[in-house]
């Protein structure tokens, strides 16, 4: 073979080979990812009806909405998340990855549920909430274990500020006061935030020596401090003045919870109308309406005691009503 056909041939590869890398590429850029699928679609919060349930759709693991009128009475267009939750312009998606050790993703999404911003993180995920200004958020992982229901587990929980984007990355070196004094002691464990209207201030469980407590926190003044014992897993009402959570009633592993409400003026609890042990941080999806995830649903019960559990999305976790 001369020369001069040699290099045709060697020409005419590397065109077929650059054509084919060429189409490949344009191929995979032309397949948008499932979030721009839905933000395409309309499939965001400012599309939803008002007062619209979302949640984590389990059979697929994506952002869902409900819908009557859909297959299923759900449209489960948005991103895979293993915990979700959504405020004003912000939605928050926690990403179990594989591997070892177990890490994760924290996702940012706009409200047409386009990623914003993406951080890599250790843990598996718990607990996620977004202020109702959608402009601070905290997500709570396990760094080791993945139950409550024991001694032997160790949380994270870190607080994002997008306004000045700050990130604590955990909280338990805040100043803790507990029966009035400041308090230190090497097994102490932050979750499940939840808000106060004015950005700043927030509730959360601190957990130590075996005792849980409620703690009000103070970003400004970098402070918490303990405000009632055996509460996990709080969640603030829309109004600030009550906190849902839930409280340890039993020995029994297998039943240890009961969901309660307490009034912050007074300070009197009552529990609420579901009888089974809930492991979920409820979410106010009505001013008088928590709901929370039990046996692989969606359940909804009222704020004051009264009535009865009622089954609102089957196969479903982390409900929420984005305002």
């Amino acid at each position: 073979m001369n020369r001069r056909r040699l290099w045709a041939l060697v020409l005419g590869f590397l065109i077929l080979a650059g054509g084919a890398t060429a189409y490949t590429v344009r191929a995979a850029a032309g397949r948008p990812d499932n979030a721009a699928v839905a933000a395409d679609a309309g499939f965001g919060l400012d599309g939803a009806p008002p007062g619209a349930l979302w949640f984590r759709d389990t059979a697929t693991g994506r952002v869902a909405r409900q819908d009557p009128a859909a297959p299923g009475g759900r449209l489960a267009l948005g991103p895979r998340c293993d915990r979700f939750h959504a405020a004003g312009p912000t939605a928050l998606c926690l990403q179990r990855r594989p591997g070892v050790p177990a890490r994760s993703y924290v996702l940012v999404l706009d409200r047409r549920l386009r990623e914003q911003k993406r951080m890599s993180l250790p843990g598996i995920p718990n607990r996620a909430r977004v202020s109702a200004s959608g402009q601070v958020l905290a997500w709570t992982t396990f760094a080791t274990g993945d139950s409550y229901n024991t001694s032997a587990f160790s949380t994270r929980t870190s607080i994002l500020d997008l306004r000045t984007g700050y990130l604590i990355k955990s909280i338990e070196q805040i100043p803790l006061t507990l029966d009035g004094r400041r308090y230190h002691a090497p097994d102490v464990n932050y979750w499940g935030v939840s808000f106060a209207a004015d950005d700043n201030r927030f509730y959360a469980t601190v957990g130590t020596r075996g005792r849980t407590y409620l703690v009000e926190g103070d970003l400004a003044k970098w402070s918490a401090r303990a405000i009632e014992e055996n509460v996990e897993c709080p969640s603030l009402s829309p109004d600030g003045t009550r906190v849902a959570y839930k409280k340890k009633v039993s020995t029994d592993p297998r039943a240890p919870w009961r969901l309660y409400v307490l009034d912050l003026a007074t300070r009197r609890a009552h529990p609420l109308a579901e009888p089974h042990s809930i492991d979920d941080q409820a979410a106010w999806t009505a001013p008088d309406t928590l709901s929370y995830a039990y046996d692989g649903a969606v359940w909804t019960v009222p704020a004051d005691g009264t009535g009865a559990p009622r089954e609102v999305a089957a196969g479903a976790t982390s409900p929420v009503v984005p305002r």
